[in-house]
């Protein structure tokens, strides 16, 4: 499998930010790591390998980023509207910055598919939401959905400074029928188990998938069973589901 390091110093961040690229060619995927996660969790965690017959087919081609969440989300040590702007510096580093790299690696002007599990498939559903212009679809898994939750330091209903990064938040007051109907030519695919460590993913998964119906966008909300878990075997299992479905086996 061809693989491929980068790291550049990012304007946006004020930092050096690394990313590794597999494959040759094929759909491509932005990977968002779990939970304060690092470019090299998608292999080091088993998930390359897993989907490997889909790379080295050529069908996807895998962009796995880092992530700033100790910087945003988990920096408990400022208040909720800077971890908000730090993340929204990250935002311009995927788009401006990631984005151009993944084009001119691909010699197109393509969009591209998002995907990650747990704080990963958050990153991935709100980038999609926010960026439905730059993207094919998304492929979120085990996922939360919403930031007003002790996880992230606040309590229900406190969104004030982050509710523009807070998909359940935002969701129901976004009227704009151009993006809405930007979301329904898209692929939108949400899955998780309900098995141990589920349980939230699962109410959020829910709760996006009325606002999307009552939105009229057609999205795949799959629940699977209950002895399916939040870990790293069941996402194997899930991304060679979806990737089946959508570029066949």
């Amino acid at each position: 499998m061809k693989t491929e390091y980068q790291c550049w110093h990012s304007p946006h961040l004020g930092r050096d930010m690394e990313l590794k690229v597999y494959g040759h060619w094929g759909v491509p995927f932005i990977v968002f790591p779990c939970s304060k996660g690092r470019f090299y969790d998608y292999e080091n965690m088993g998930m390359i390998d897993a989907i490997k017959p889909f790379i080295e087919a050529g069908k996807i081609k895998i962009y796995a980023v880092d992530s700033v969440d100790s910087e945003s989300w988990y920096n408990f040590s400022v208040s909720p509207s800077e971890r908000n702007s730090r993340h929204e510096a990250y935002d311009q580093y995927i788009c401006t910055e990631v984005l151009p790299f993944i084009q001119q690696d691909c010699r197109a002007d393509v969009k591209v598919m998002v995907n990650g599990c747990s704080m990963g498939a958050y990153h991935s559903l709100n980038f999609f939401l926010k960026h439905p212009e730059l993207c094919q679809g998304v492929l979120a898994l085990s996922g939360l959905y919403r930031l007003d939750r002790a996880e992230f330091g606040l309590a229900p209903g406190q969104v004030e400074g982050v509710y523009f990064n807070s998909p359940i938040s935002y969701l129901p007051n976004l009227h704009d029928p151009n993006i809405i109907e930007q979301y329904r030519q898209k692929t939108i695919i949400i899955c998780a188990g309900q098995g141990s460590w589920e349980d939230e993913a699962v109410a959020d998964t829910r709760a996006v998938d009325e606002l999307l119906k009552g939105k009229g966008i057609d999205a795949w909300v799959d629940l699977w069973g209950y002895d399916v878990n939040h870990d790293w075997p069941w996402w194997f299992r899930q991304m060679n589901y979806f990737l089946g479905k959508l570029y066949g086996s």
